[in-house]
């Protein structure tokens, strides 16, 4: 039996995913990778992979349990696989990607406060990260280290045909049933930030049934409404 285990969302530490979870959202985390290869027990595994990244560290972790996984891993990128997303992609045994899908690639980045020699070690720790990286790259595409390291400092966006050609990834997706569909419309629509916002608020107001009239009527409909606009109704929040 195939187990498929989503790699979409942000990727984030074990106690940030808690955080996730509570609010219903997308999130992969080495401890819900970990129970998926526990119930796996050997078996293929497919990753389903859309994801812009997040924590490095937690990727390494997800990336090693992935190396260590006794069965055959196959991951598919179905959209954007970026920064640390793509870590966790190049564990995988054979790395399929979408006709419309992409992979960015760029050196790490932190935000600090301290002296001068506060900064000078953040550099080198971010140096180090970069390397490391580059290793994960390098044993992927046979590439130098120095070439990775220039792609990854121009912030390196591939198509699925660049992807392949050089090396990051193993072969296209066949067009069928299966491909994302990509939408270009000439409308707009709710910005990620308002979507978060609308949940939250959602989740705040215990009782309302989403689905009901009893939404539509409520006196924050009209709040609501601004904020997956994008207005501010009147307020300076």
């Amino acid at each position: 039996m195939m187990i498929k285990i989503d790699v979409k969302g942000d990727v984030v530490d074990n106690d940030t995913g808690q955080f996730f979870d509570y609010w219903g959202m997308q999130y992969v985390s080495p401890q819900v990778v970990k129970e998926s290869l526990d119930k796996a027990q050997g078996d293929e595994v497919e990753l389903d992979i859309a994801s812009y990244g997040g924590d490095v560290f937690a990727a390494s972790e997800i990336y090693t349990m992935i190396n260590q996984y006794s069965g055959n891993v196959t991951g598919v990128i179905q959209g954007m696989a970026a920064s640390a997303a793509t870590i966790i992609a190049e564990a995988c045994d054979h790395l399929i990607i979408s006709p419309a899908g992409q992979m960015m690639i760029h050196k790490a980045s932190t935000a600090g406060v301290g002296n001068s020699d506060d900064f000078t070690h953040t550099a080198g720790v971010l140096n180090t990260t970069d390397r490391t990286i580059a290793s994960i790259y390098q044993s992927k595409t046979g590439k130098s280290e120095d070439e990775i390291l220039n792609l990854m400092k121009q912030e390196t966006y591939l198509t699925a045909q660049d992807a392949v050609k050089q090396g990051f990834a193993d072969e296209i997706m066949k067009i069928n049933d299966k491909v994302p569909q990509v939408v270009n419309g000439l409308h707009e629509i709710p910005s990620k930030d308002a979507v978060k916002k609308f949940k939250n608020l959602i989740q705040s107001q215990k009782g309302i049934d989403s689905n009901s009239k009893q939404f539509e009527n409520d006196a924050l409909f009209n709040e609501k409404l601004a904020m997956l606009k994008g207005e501010n109704n009147g307020n300076t929040n």
